[in-house]
């Protein structure tokens, strides 16, 4: 499988209803059972209540500071108004007016309503969780494992660094895009990972994706194609099968799904060079679906 594991950040990107944000679970609970401290991101709406991650470990939503949801398991929301807060402490030292700038309401909504603001917002605030670090000096967290948003919004983040470098090649944003390019731009520490479904739409969607991020210099180190139906038939079977493929049959969708996923999984084998993990539809859901999934992922995860 992929080496995820060896990865100190992870982004798992798809279009909406591939299975996204199971797949973070997942990986993040494989990854937690091979000992490592991982975080759980997901990216937060501005006044936003709702977080899919959360709702996966039983929270309502996930705050912006880190907190424990399993054994070495922790999992927090990347919020841009987080990020331009922690931002404004460490380009403005005095912590009153840091906090003034950081709650004027006329700034926050400028911040929020530009997209480049608001994406800086929520890069700064991953930089700033990758940076933190023990008593020890060693990374509070091994792996932070961060649920993406769906393809533009992706793109809109990991295409940020050349966008603001190339309108403001100096000062402190800059410098921070900068330090911030060993943890999005090197393929040593961190990786993308694009989650899509055995089906036509969603393949083309991912083959695009793969190429967009490419573009922005981000490495991508493979695709999940999820929810992978096993076949049970013969050749003989399916011939015998065949006169009633037609027919409004209980089970024929998903029987005629199997060749429909063997003819995505050929697409993408043929159209792409990336390392594709293929993972089985598990007859769970919830955090069964999740456990699961993270025993199946965990066996072949390297360290």
């Amino acid at each position: 499988m992929f080496d995820i594991c060896n990865k100190r950040v992870a982004l798992i990107t798809g279009k909406g209803g591939v299975g996204r944000t199971t797949i973070t679970a997942a990986l993040g609970r494989a990854a937690a059972k091979r000992g490592l401290r991982v975080l759980l991101t997901e990216i937060g709406e501005p006044d936003g209540d709702y977080t899919p991650l959360a709702r996966l470990f039983g929270h309502e939503t996930l705050p912006g500071d880190p907190i424990g949801i399993g054994p070495n398991l922790w999992g927090c929301t990347l919020w841009p108004r987080r990020g331009h807060e922690l931002f404004f402490k460490r380009v403005i030292p005095v912590g009153p007016i840091a906090r003034a700038a950081a709650n004027n309401e006329s700034l926050r909504k400028l911040l929020d309503s530009a997209p480049s603001f608001r994406e800086m917002g929520v890069f700064y605030h991953m930089f700033w969780l990758l940076e933190a670090t023990r008593p020890d000096g060693k990374f509070e967290f091994d792996l932070v494992i961060i649920d993406m948003p769906a393809t533009g919004h992706t793109l809109g983040l990991t295409g940020l660094r050349q966008r603001l470098l190339s309108l403001m090649p100096t000062g402190p944003i800059a410098k921070i895009l900068n330090e911030g390019a060993k943890y999005f731009h090197d393929p040593e520490v961190m990786g993308a990972y694009i989650v899509t479904l055995p089906e036509t739409l969603p393949v083309t969607e991912s083959l695009e994706l793969a190429e967009g991020l490419q573009a922005s210099n981000t490495p991508v180190g493979g695709v999940f194609l999820n929810r992978m139906l096993p076949d049970p038939f013969t050749e003989a079977e399916r011939a015998a099968l065949a006169p009633f493929s037609d027919q409004p049959l209980y089970g024929m969708n998903r029987y005629l799904r199997v060749p429909a996923g063997e003819a995505a999984l050929k697409r993408l084998r043929d159209s792409t060079a990336l390392p594709i993990e293929v993972v089985a539809e598990l007859p769970l859901a919830g955090l069964e679906l999740i456990e699961g999934m993270a025993i199946a992922l965990a066996m072949e995860t390297n360290p």
